[in-house]
């Protein structure tokens, strides 16, 4: 009879835990949405942490850490996702990885994740990426490769957000990667300073307005007028 009570008592406990758990998931759901509906990332990444303790699932987590990368919480992203390079990774949680580790200084882990993006979808955006991450980490041919194929595949429409002033802007893609060429052409041979120098020109002519462009103009033409000047 004892036996039959403890049993009957787990029983009900048991009932009563999942009752409370789908409880709490249902609480937090309506939660989650309300959070969205009021545009509160904070109360997004709440919500969506509880659900994920109550009833952990590989889309939650990936969903959690876009929403960390997005707010450029890019540690707290890295932390629920992870970094290392995984087989069976949704192309979010690689998208996730590759943005934050890029924003964390890492580009060689950055470029692992990149890569896997482009493997899957090849597009000039992710060509881009990969070009600068490799001119980084001081591959210049593959940089090259990759610059060719953005500048065949970019549209007159796409443009390429520049962060190096205080106010942002936007150039054309295709200028973008021509200013990388004249990089990658410098780093290459760096005795023909004038080849790199015309190729950012030509980036320069494509996109007036492209600051970086010109700050790399002004800085290898004082390389080139160095040696002139310690002459005199």
């Amino acid at each position: 009879m004892k036996k039959l009570g403890v049993v009957f008592l787990m029983t009900l406990s048991l009932s009563a835990f999942a009752q409370t758990k789908s409880e709490l998931e249902k609480h937090y759901e309506d939660f989650y949405n309300q959070m969205r509906l009021q545009g509160d990332v904070d109360g997004v990444i709440n919500a969506l942490t509880h659900l994920n303790v109550l009833s952990p699932s590989k889309e939650r987590r990936d969903t959690l850490a876009y929403i960390y990368a997005n707010d450029n919480q890019h540690l707290q992203a890295l932390n629920t996702i992870g970094i290392e390079k995984v087989e069976g990774d949704s192309d979010l949680a690689v998208q996730v990885k590759a943005i934050s580790l890029k924003a964390l200084n890492q580009p060689k882990r950055a470029l692992e994740q990149f890569e896997v993006l482009f493997n899957r979808q090849p597009n000039a955006y992710l060509a881009y990426e990969l070009a600068d991450l490799k001119i980084q980490t001081g591959d210049n041919a593959g940089a090259l490769t990759n610059i060719e194929f953005g500048i065949a595949n970019a549209q007159e429409d796409m443009k390429y957000a520049f962060y190096e002033r205080q106010q942002p802007y936007e150039v054309s893609l295709k200028a973008a990667f021509v200013h990388l060429k004249g990089l990658v052409q410098f780093n290459m041979d760096k005795t023909n300073i004038d080849a790199a120098l015309a190729t950012i020109e030509e980036a320069l002519k494509m996109d007036p307005n492209f600051n970086l462009a010109s700050l790399s103009k002004q800085a290898l033409t004082s390389k080139k007028e160095a040696p002139a000047e310690a002459k005199n």
